[in-house]
């Protein structure tokens, strides 16, 4: 697989994580872990038969334990954090939120053998981050105090996402097929986590559980295998800059969706957030110092 396929191939997540807050919100009210246990099951249920099938279970006895742990503490950090975000937070700005960590990704990127971190990078993160404070204080509207909680949720999230992205280039030689065990761990995880602090709710009528089968299917399945290929494979600072595509996408599957009303501060957030995306990106592609 060349550089280039393997980059297309883990944008094709960048795609599937457009619908995850539209899908997250659709299994209210299932509380977060065990909306984590469900779909983590059925993704690394689905990751464990295609690689039984394709002959891979072998190579998973010789991924180390580190691996393992580092990819649990990524993928159940950062479901467990987001989807209690967007329990505490309006869905669009919890979501706009957590998707800092497009910018995070380029910015950490630079702390890898043979990248540098430019001034391009730093101020392309300052108005990334513009945009976020933009958000949390409601824009003309004011500071919602009561969402303050799902909005700090929402940033360990980015934080979470990006350092587990860019983590995963430094084992580059581990096969994809492990990525079934993290999720298989999380889902694990999670499970007695919901038993202690949640109260059991079920995915409610057909909505509900096509959203977290979906869920389960593609931002919660799919989209971890074709992720790991691209940050491993291929120009993660190109992949990373084809994230940033990620924000506008959900905002727009909300608007549309009429979960999220169209607003002047909300657009400008998501403008400021891509915007500075794209100037770090280009001070990492271009050398701009």
């Amino acid at each position: 697989m060349t550089r280039t396929t393997a980059t297309l191939v883990g944008f094709v997540a960048v795609l599937l994580w457009g619908v995850l807050a539209l899908l997250t919100v659709g299994s209210a009210p299932t509380p977060p872990f065990l909306l984590n246990a469900l779909c983590f099951a059925i993704g690394g249920t689905l990751g464990l038969i295609w690689t039984a099938a394709s002959g891979g279970l072998g190579q998973l006895k010789a991924v180390p334990l580190h691996v393992y742990l580092m990819g649990t503490v990524g993928l159940f950090g950062y479901h467990a954090l987001y989807f209690s975000a967007l329990r505490l937070a309006p869905a669009a700005e919890a979501s706009l939120i957590a998707y800092l960590w497009p910018l995070l990704i380029v910015l950490f990127s630079g702390l890898l053998p043979g990248e540098t971190l430019r001034a391009g990078h730093v101020f392309g993160a300052l108005v990334g981050f513009a945009g976020a404070a933009l958000i949390v204080t409601g824009g003309a509207a004011g500071f919602d105090a009561v969402a303050l909680p799902g909005y700090l949720l929402a940033m360990a999230c980015a934080v979470t996402w990006s350092s587990y992205s860019v983590l995963s280039r430094r084992f580059g030689t581990v096969p994809t097929a492990s990525v079934a065990v993290f999720c298989v761990a999380s889902a694990i995880l999670s499970l007695p986590m919901h038993l202690i602090f949640e109260e059991t709710v079920w995915p409610s009528g057909g909505l509900g559980w096509s959203s977290a089968i979906l869920l389960g299917l593609g931002p919660v399945g799919l989209a971890f295998y074709v992720w790991d290929i691209g940050v491993k494979r291929g120009d993660i600072q190109m992949l990373g800059t084809a994230s940033y595509a990620a924000p506008l996408l959900s905002t727009v599957v909300l608007v549309l969706a009429g979960v999220a009303a169209p607003s002047w501060s909300l657009a400008l957030a998501a403008f400021l957030i891509t915007g500075g995306a794209l100037l770090a990106a280009r001070a990492s592609l271009k050398g701009v110092p």
